[in-house]
């Protein structure tokens, strides 16, 4: 039996579990208040912070880190990789902190796991961090040469899914055709095609479905046209699109339950754009069927509004002629992160090595 040290930073959390192969034996959240964080200029300088909380919870909770075989960390904005687990090496230490593809908390997962590892000779892992590109060639290409389809989404929990699902059909996950489709603050929808995701709107850069907070797809003169109004800055701009847009531009609020409620009382605009969030997904979905040539063994659909039925039921309303559809509601990233270090640790897989 293995046991694994699992670490996820958030922008205002750091999550931690404790895995006995793939048993959960412990997990918390160690909150970070705004006066904390406040005190760092930058993500990177929070990292000393990080590990003494994560270093003082495992204490308190009576953990010995020299009991571990291994210490996994949520991938950050590393250079496009493959799926799969990866050693934490030089190379993505330096990259995570320099940002090679921006500053995100996800960035301190394979750090601080790197850190702690080396105390006791044990390895370090990331797991399908969000910068996993199985993209074929074609799904890359746009109008402007200057702008190149990126791959960034939810990659550890559409992968965990999907292996979930494949189970679940009876099918090798190598072997199986389907859409996933990852429902949180920011959607993505994956076509995955024998065990690689060949197409998937970029979920960061404005692409596919709006969501709580993002505006996804959008016209481009209309967007050009707001650039160059004078009104507004480069940096609201990028809010609108990434943290202040969909939903929370529409209606003021990010959570789907308040929308419900509003609903419920009657308020018919915030049924319209519920309903029309849901219309774009179900749209993204028919889009990656067609990727996949209608070859659809099944869908997939997860993440924290995969817990609102009425949501889900317009989105089957609309794509349930494609293929069966599951619903797994929520997200299993820290199971996810165990269960990529146990394959190495068990020898299913070997890890791969970033350059």
């Amino acid at each position: 039996m293995y046991k694994i040290l699992v670490i996820n930073p958030g922008s205002t959390s750091t999550k931690l579990a404790v895995y006995e192969d793939e048993n959960e034996v412990f997990n918390d959240t160690i909150r970070h208040s705004s006066k904390e964080l406040n005190k760092y200029n930058n993500i990177i300088e929070q990292l000393d912070f990080r590990v003494d909380c994560i270093l003082n919870t495992l204490q308190d909770n009576n953990f010995l880190l020299s009991e571990f075989d291994a210490v996994v960390g949520r991938g950050g904005l590393i250079k496009p990789v493959e799926s799969g687990t990866y050693i934490v090496n030089d190379i993505m230490i330096n990259d995570l902190k320099n940002g090679v593809q921006g500053e995100h908390a996800s960035n301190l997962g394979g750090i601080i796991a790197r850190l702690i590892a080396d105390k006791y000779g044990i390895p370090a892992f990331i797991v399908d961090p969000v910068v996993v590109d199985e993209l074929e060639d074609v799904a890359r290409i746009t109008g402007i040469p200057e702008i190149k389809r990126k791959s960034r989404f939810h990659a550890l929990n559409q992968k965990a899914v999907a292996r979930r699902l494949s189970k679940d059909i009876g099918k090798e996950y190598e072997k199986a055709n389907l859409i996933i489709a990852h429902l949180g603050g920011g959607i993505s929808v994956g076509a995955h095609k024998k065990g690689r995701i060949v197409d998937v709107n970029d979920a960061i850069n404005g692409d596919g479905p709006f969501s709580p907070e993002r505006a996804g797809n959008l016209p481009a003169l209309d967007v050009a046209d707001l650039c160059f109004s004078g009104k507004y800055s480069y940096e609201e701009i990028k809010k609108m699109i990434n943290g202040k847009g969909g939903m929370t531009a529409l209606l003021g609020t990010n959570d789907v339950r308040e929308v419900l409620k509003r609903i419920n009382n009657g308020d018919k605009y915030a049924k319209l754009v519920f309903e029309a969030m849901a219309y774009k997904v179900a749209k993204e979905i028919g889009s990656m069927a067609v990727v996949l040539k209608g070859h659809v063994d099944a869908i997939g659909i997860t993440g924290g509004i995969a817990y609102s039925e009425e949501f889900v039921t317009l989105i089957k309303e609309r794509v349930n002629f494609i293929a069966p559809i599951y619903v797994y509601p929520g997200e299993e990233e820290m199971l996810a992160l165990a269960q990529g270090a146990l394959r190495v640790l068990n020898g299913e897989e070997k890890a791969k090595e970033y350059v």
